[in-house]
């Protein structure tokens, strides 16, 4: 029942996103005009208008771009045959439809807006997981350093960094890393300022893996989740190794090694579960800044890129995917938070 509830509220929250993103793109221009170019007659721009739904009124703009995008829609035959939608259709004339979502097709490239973005996901996949691993490993063992070695001049060094590091705007952070490690020090460090997963070799034209463009990306971007997992794992150590258990533990003879790793850690880990989820949501869906400093060819960049040339189609399913993705991580949170401490019921 609880998680009814969620996935009923993340689909309000899904919905809200959708209608105020759509809202605001309608404040910015006719698209029509965009895509027709400075030389488009107003016949031209006319029948892009309706063949893009721009003749219609607002609201059933709306609601054909939410009949696109849902899972369950309600189609003509003749409409899934001209956007080539893949799914399960039944009826005759008018068909109820379970189908993969439509997106559309972008206005500069005409290719559609699912194909394009499927091609980025991997990129920001790829670049916040391994942010994340980066910012949990060093998070985590950093902060139950400083638990047990409170007060100390360990302590408050990781402190004073950990605060540095979540004060810190990723985008500045992004900047003075690619400066200084892709252009300053490059001949030490073998890295580029800008570069992604995969590059094409100039000479041959052979696409090729260059892993070390992950580096400073990485970096950057697990910076403050850094800073705030040693903030959180360190106060929630403090507040187990001052439970009674724990005090009973080391009554019983146990080493310090054993009640922390048997008895601290595990007891610890709710809350650094909550933000390590939360924080690989917020990764996924908006390593904007960073991907566009650093060249780093996924979601974030094409966005980026799609607003530049106003290409509302690939904005709109880019944002859209984005969403999904913090919302079912959300989900995920709650479900792995309710697993490891069986207490919570709601």
């Amino acid at each position: 029942m609880y998680f009814i509830r969620k996935l009923f509220s993340s689909i309000l929250v899904l919905l809200g996103v959708i209608i105020l993103i759509f809202t605001l793109f309608q404040l910015l221009g006719d698209p029509a005009k965009l895509v027709a170019g400075q030389s488009g007659d107003k016949k031209t721009i006319d029948n892009i208008q309706k063949e893009l739904n721009l003749d219609k009124p607002k609201w059933k703009q709306l609601a054909l771009y939410i009949n696109n995008i849902s899972p369950i829609s309600i189609y003509d035959s003749s409409e899934i045959k001209e956007k080539k939608l893949r799914g399960f259709f039944f009826g005759k004339k008018k068909k109820l439809a379970f189908k993969i979502p439509y997106l559309g097709k972008s206005y500069q490239t005409k290719k559609e807006v699912t194909s394009i973005i499927y091609e980025s996901i991997p990129g920001t996949l790829i670049l916040a997981l391994t942010a994340m691993i980066f910012a949990c490993v060093l998070g985590i063992s950093i902060g139950i350093i400083a638990a047990l070695k409170k007060n100390s001049w360990i302590d408050h060094s990781i402190i004073i960094t950990s605060i540095t590091g979540i004060s810190a705007p990723s985008f500045f952070i992004a900047i003075i890393i690619a400066y200084f490690f892709g252009i300053v020090l490059h001949q030490y460090t073998g890295l580029n300022f800008t570069g992604s997963l995969y590059e094409i070799n100039e000479i041959t034209g052979v696409k090729y893996m260059e892993l070390k463009n992950l580096i400073l990306p990485t970096i950057t971007l697990g910076i403050r989740p850094l800073a705030i997992i040693v903030q959180l794992t360190r106060s929630s150590m403090l507040d187990v190794l001052n439970q009674d258990y724990i005090r009973t533990a080391f009554a019983k003879g146990l080493s310090k090694r054993e009640v922390v790793l048997r008895h601290g850690i595990r007891n610890a880990l709710n809350p650094i579960i909550t933000t390590i989820t939360g924080w690989f949501g917020e990764l996924l869906a908006g390593a904007f800044f960073v991907e566009f400093i650093f060249g780093w060819k996924g979601l974030g960049k094409l966005t980026i890129d799609a607003l530049e040339k106003l290409d509302y189609p690939i904005v709109l399913g880019a944002v859209l995917c984005s969403s999904i993705a913090f919302i079912l991580i959300n989900i995920l949170s709650d479900f792995l938070y309710k697993k490891i401490d069986p207490r919570i019921t709601s």
